[in-house]
């Protein structure tokens, strides 16, 4: 098989060695942003984060394997599946994963287990871990995603249970004072009629009415409340 033509260790996209790796490009975009700012010369810039390392190499498939590999890189850049890759010229960037973003074979007729090939790579790491929120609270995997523990929320979760407690308590009072006042009308129209106008306790009955609508719609408040909070 051809010599390595890169001047050092072989480059290996997954199992497969280029042995006959011509030539190698590697590119990164440092993802700045320029913000224009109104009476400023010049515009200032802002790193969102970098753009994937991509590297693109030329060479030539070539010897027994030649078919297999090529099958291997073929099926690297339909299936679009993550692997490996080593090679002198990335060392110092610590690529982890990557994928065939393009690849391009050709043949010369006449020629045959010999293939000529552009293959561009893209660096694709994995995923932050995701975000899991339980109901008003459990804030967990968050600071993965750049350092949010410091915001102040690691007690949110006993702060909101003890507010669904304290929702339930006034629950409860409402609910005994409503039934407290509807007993003690139940007791005046025992004692003279609710018509009566000399009844002494005309005007808890009064005030029992007007209070009985409020006290619903503050029990459904609160309901709703208990139920947010879980």
């Amino acid at each position: 098989m051809a010599g390595d033509d890169t001047g050092g260790a072989t480059p290996m996209i997954g199992d497969t060695s280029l042995t006959a790796a011509q030539w190698i490009r590697q590119e990164t975009g440092a993802g700045l942003v320029a913000l224009r700012v109104p009476g400023l010369e010049g515009s200032p810039h802002q790193r969102l984060g970098r753009w994937s390392h991509r590297v693109t190499i030329s060479g030539l498939l070539v010897g027994g394997d030649a078919a297999d590999d090529l099958a291997s890189l073929q099926k690297l850049a339909r299936d679009g599946t993550a692997t490996t890759f080593t090679a002198d010229i990335v060392t110092a960037l610590e690529i982890q994963r990557v994928v065939v973003e393009s690849f391009v074979a050709e043949q010369v007729v006449g020629r045959p287990g010999q293939y000529a090939y552009t293959v561009v790579l893209a660096e694709s790491p994995p995923l932050p871990p995701p975000a899991r929120v339980s109901a008003f609270g459990g804030l967990d995997g968050i600071g993965d995603l750049g350092g949010l523990d410091d915001l102040g929320f690691d007690g949110l979760d006993d702060t909101l249970a003890g507010i669904a407690d304290q929702a339930g308590e006034l629950t409860g009072a409402l609910d005994t004072a409503l039934a407290a006042a509807a007993a003690a009308a139940g007791l005046a129209a025992m004692a003279g009629g609710i018509d009566a106008i000399d009844n002494p306790l005309r005007p808890l009955l009064d005030t029992t009415g007007q209070l009985a609508p409020v006290g619903d719609a503050v029990s459904g408040i609160l309901g709703n409340l208990r139920g947010l909070l879980g």
